[in-house]
């Protein structure tokens, strides 16, 4: 190879690095209700059906927490762009805490 590097080596690369969950078209931001009726939190929920609970529930994460979402492998990850600049300015862009929405 001319760059110097074998194929374990670039495996090992590839694999070391994190697949953002937000930076996948399948990454959705979703309302969820406050039990008031004008109200609502805002939610991110897996489109490819890939966050589940242990009983085979969707399982859905609240918004300011998307950025720390991250797997090692997924089969569905369609990236939307570059992950490192994205989830850099989704980070500065997040609320830090939990925000009701009218």
């Amino acid at each position: 190879m001319a760059d110097g590097q074998g194929a374990p080596a670039q495996a090992a690369a590839m694999v070391s690095e994190k697949i953002y969950c937000a930076n996948c078209i399948h990454c959705k931001l979703v309302r969820t209700t406050s039990g008031n009726a004008n109200q609502y939190y805002l939610r991110v929920r897996c489109a490819a059906g890939k966050w589940k609970k242990k009983l085979g529930e969707e399982k859905i994460y609240k918004y300011f927490t998307v950025a720390r979402r991250s797997l090692d492998n997924c089969d569905s990850y369609i990236p939307m762009g570059d992950a490192r600049e994205f989830i850099r300015d989704l980070r500065k862009s997040l609320p830090i805490k939990d925000e009701l929405y009218t």
